[in-house]
């Protein structure tokens, strides 16, 4: 990869856990999960589940990491959720801060400090037949059903 993994602030373990408050609660060979531990944290459990070898950003993910992370997503978040007794665990992936690949794992209860909205500024719920609701932005244009389909047939392409 082409940054240095030495000058990684998540590499840096343990003091990047001590740093941002939080403790290592499990790891096997190629993964790791931390749990918030404050101060001020409003969200008891959240979570950072990362890989070991430093890799940047999800696209990146490749060998074992690659083929084990749904199972060891699917188990840290059904220990987060017991452990919560959350509804349900949200999983953030942003990307844009550290470049060290971490999921966000955020145990969710109604009534919490989590937001379960993708869009920001001021948006309208228009309900389905299906009982999902769709969002629509009040703030940004949607954008044409051509150029979304150009986009889906380059994504199908590139899979295919």
């Amino acid at each position: 990869m082409p940054d240095d993994p030495t000058s990684c602030a998540l590499c840096n373990v343990p003091a990047v856990d001590a740093e941002l408050n939080r403790e290592e609660v499990w790891q096997d060979d190629l993964w790791r999960l931390t749990t918030s531990i404050g101060p001020g944290d409003p969200t008891p459990g959240f979570s950072y589940l990362e890989p070991k070898r430093h890799i940047r950003y999800i696209d990146e993910l490749d060998g074992q990491e690659a083929a084990t992370l749904g199972l060891v997503l699917s188990r840290c978040t059904a220990a987060l959720k017991e452990a919560t007794g959350a509804e349900l665990v949200y999983v953030y992936v942003f990307g844009g801060g550290i470049p060290h690949l971490h999921l966000h794992l955020a145990p969710h209860r109604t009534g919490d400090a989590l937001n379960d909205v993708l869009l920001k500024g001021d948006f309208e719920e228009r309900p389905l037949p299906s009982g999902a609701v769709a969002l629509f932005s009040k703030d940004f244009a949607s954008l044409p059903a051509s150029e979304l389909r150009a986009v889906a047939e380059r994504v199908r392409a590139l899979l295919g």
